[in-house]
């Protein structure tokens, strides 16, 4: 176990190569930001440091990890865009779309169809609310689909 150098001489001696991995991983404007949080959380967790065999690797990891921090806040945030046209927005007429077409399909189909996607309900809700078994339910809610597929084609 070798004894810590002063952390300014830590800094003097790495900083170039700690410049250089952040340059290279988030780009030069931002580098200078991860430099100062690489440093900062370097001299954070310095006094607790327990062997100076090799502290070139120590900081270029906390460099490498900041540069990852970095990026993932970029994720995070919203990308400027072009301005969005406003849509209007009108409630479609009762009767057009598709549940003009579910309507015409026999009761048992149209009830299942209207139970699952108009009040997402499972299969044994569905089959509780027919009196049926859950697997009725479910080739009642498939004969619908399979009807609507047919007539949307």
């Amino acid at each position: 176990m070798t004894t810590l150098p002063p952390f300014q001489v830590l800094l003097d001696e790495h900083a170039a190569d700690v410049m250089a991995v952040l340059r290279g991983a988030v780009g030069g404007s931002d580098a200078d930001d991860c430099f100062q949080e690489t440093f900062l959380a370097a001299l954070r967790a310095y006094p607790k440091l327990n062997d100076a065999g090799n502290l070139r690797g120590w900081l270029l990891t906390i460099a490498y990890r900041k540069a990852v921090d970095h990026h993932r806040a970029n994720g995070r945030r919203p990308l400027p865009v072009a301005e969005i046209k406003e849509a209007s927005v009108e409630d479609p007429e009762p009767g057009d779309g598709i549940w003009t077409m579910v309507r015409e399909l026999p009761p048992k189909q149209r009830a299942a169809v209207a139970l699952r996607y108009g009040c997402d309900l499972p299969h044994t809700e569905i089959a509780t609310a027919l009196g049926c078994s859950p697997e009725a339910a479910r080739r009642s809610l498939h004969e619908g689909i399979k009807r609507l597929r047919k007539e949307l084609a």
